[in-house]
């Protein structure tokens, strides 16, 4: 069973769709938010899917859970299921989610070091970038060091 809520937003021509799909499953209700904007420029199926694997990586979709289907995603985000399909392909290579024919598309539970490691991949990536900032505006190794140890103590104090 699946309800949702959409609203449209109009803003200097740019037409977003937002859906809030609710979704029973095994008798616990889920939740997933996505946002398709019609005129972004990036291709439709590479925001749900990024959408998607986001709320897989940072746990808001758990190990095990069922994704709504293809057809029902489509339709609440009036888009192609053709271009649904892709998104679902995409992440299947990715190996964050697992299609069972007949039963529907599921968060991999067996990929756990798999997903581990595409967070840390893309925490090198900022890391880089930060370090990149930092040595255009001038800042020292040891000055870089000293104001990463002096946040991160801040962060695990709050």
């Amino acid at each position: 069973m699946i309800m949702h809520q959409q609203t449209k937003l109009e803003n200097n021509s740019h037409h977003i769709y937002t859906v809030y799909i609710r979704y029973i499953q095994r008798r616990r209700r889920n939740r997933m938010h996505l946002s398709v904007s019609l005129t972004s420029g990036e291709p439709i199926y590479s925001q749900v899917k990024e959408q998607i694997k986001n709320q897989i990586l940072t746990g808001l979709l758990k190990e095990g859970e069922l994704l709504p289907s293809i057809r029902n995603l489509a339709q609440n985000l009036k888009i192609s299921v053709i271009t649904t399909k892709r998104a679902y392909d995409e992440l299947e290579q990715e190996g964050l989610v697992t299609s069972v024919s007949g039963k529907g598309t599921f968060v991999s539970g067996n990929n756990i070091e798999s997903i581990r490691e595409i967070k840390n991949r893309a925490l090198e990536d900022q890391i880089r970038l930060t370090i990149r900032e930092g040595k255009n505006m001038g800042l020292t190794r040891k000055d870089f060091l000293h104001l990463v140890t002096i946040l991160y103590g801040e962060e695990m104090e709050s």
